[in-house]
């Protein structure tokens, strides 16, 4: 569960994992179903235009999410991310944007559209927004101000002290909540704290399935904080924010990065005001959520998790719990 390229970074990784068509995942500790649930209040860029044009759901996060899970990794994946430089009316938009507005005007069903889409990119996986309500996102500010709208709130200045969605109470799809149940692992980030994780906690009954699953329940805690979102706040209180919000506990594990970074990438991040985030590991598990520590990060021009480690964690931890389950 997120968005942004946290939530796809995540799900190349497990895509690896998923068992093949005729295999049987039991015998191989292959992952047999994986669903993704995704972010869907983005308003800018070319999911925005296409949200205030076609009064639908953003399908940016979820593209990104198909082709993450695509096997069709060369041509078909190219082409779904494929943003257009020129033409009037096109420039900047991205062809998977198009696509999947243009099986939503043909289906009238944004979800089915996404399913869709999702079948001729051959996925490993199942793809859901988190809720089809056409939900803003509204942000209090440490100041008292009142922001509206996501690419608003990130650009703000001020520090983000509770978020909501209008109208309130978006109804969640009842495949996501479905698939919450029957679940052996959930995984919530890495994201972007509130416009990529909470924004999804905020839908209604998803909280309460999460503090209700059978399955393991794992926070992945990002690498860096953000200047907007988490500036100074450490991996505890990047829980602690999610709990404030959800009213519930919902996390039984928590993977923290411990891998130092190089001088020069703690630079660049300083002059854009985010830091790497203190994994606090006594004050999380003070919280009732235990900790995986490690080495999780994969330095370039921007940090990102390394995919097969942040995997490899995961099915290590899924088939300790299952042995004890057993």
């Amino acid at each position: 569960m997120g968005g942004g390229t946290g939530l796809s970074t995540l799900l190349r990784g497990l895509r690896r994992h998923v068992s093949a068509p005729g295999q049987n995942p039991e015998s191989t500790g292959a992952i047999a179903d994986l669903a993704a649930v995704v972010t869907v209040t983005d308003d800018g860029g070319s999911s925005g235009r296409l949200r205030q044009d076609f009064n639908m759901l953003p399908p940016g996060d979820l593209r990104n999410c198909m082709v993450a899970l695509s096997e069709e990794e060369d041509l078909l994946s190219r082409l779904f991310t494929h943003r257009f430089r020129g033409g009037n009316g096109l420039k900047g938009h991205n062809f998977g944007n198009l696509f999947v507005a243009a099986l939503t005007e043909i289906t009238g069903d944004f979800a089915q559209a996404v399913q869709l889409a999702s079948k001729i990119l051959a996925t490993r996986g199942r793809i859901y927004p988190a809720t089809t309500a056409n939900a803003t996102l509204v942000a209090s500010m440490d100041d008292g101000t009142v922001v509206r709208g996501e690419t608003k709130i990130t650009a703000s200045k001020r520090r983000i002290v509770e978020l909501t969605l209008d109208p309130p109470h978006p109804a969640p799809l009842p495949e996501t909540l479905e698939a919450i149940e029957r679940a052996d692992m959930i995984t919530v980030g890495p994201g972007s704290l509130y416009t990529s994780l909470i924004t999804n906690l905020l839908v209604d009954g998803i909280p309460q399935a999460l503090a209700s699953a059978r399955g393991v329940r794992v926070f992945i805690c990002n690498l860096m904080t953000q200047a907007n979102e988490s500036l100074n706040l450490t991996a505890a209180e990047h829980i602690q924010r999610i709990y404030d919000h959800t009213r519930t506990k919902i996390f039984d594990y928590a993977i923290l990065n411990t891998g130092q970074f190089s001088a020069e990438t703690v630079a660049r991040y300083a002059a854009e005001g985010a830091t790497p985030i203190v994994p606090d590991s006594e004050r999380v598990e003070a919280l009732g959520v235990k900790c995986i520590m490690g080495a999780f990060a994969s330095e370039g021009n921007v940090v990102r998790h390394a995919p097969d480690l942040v995997t490899d964690a995961l099915m290590k931890l899924a088939a300790r719990n299952e042995s004890h389950s057993d």
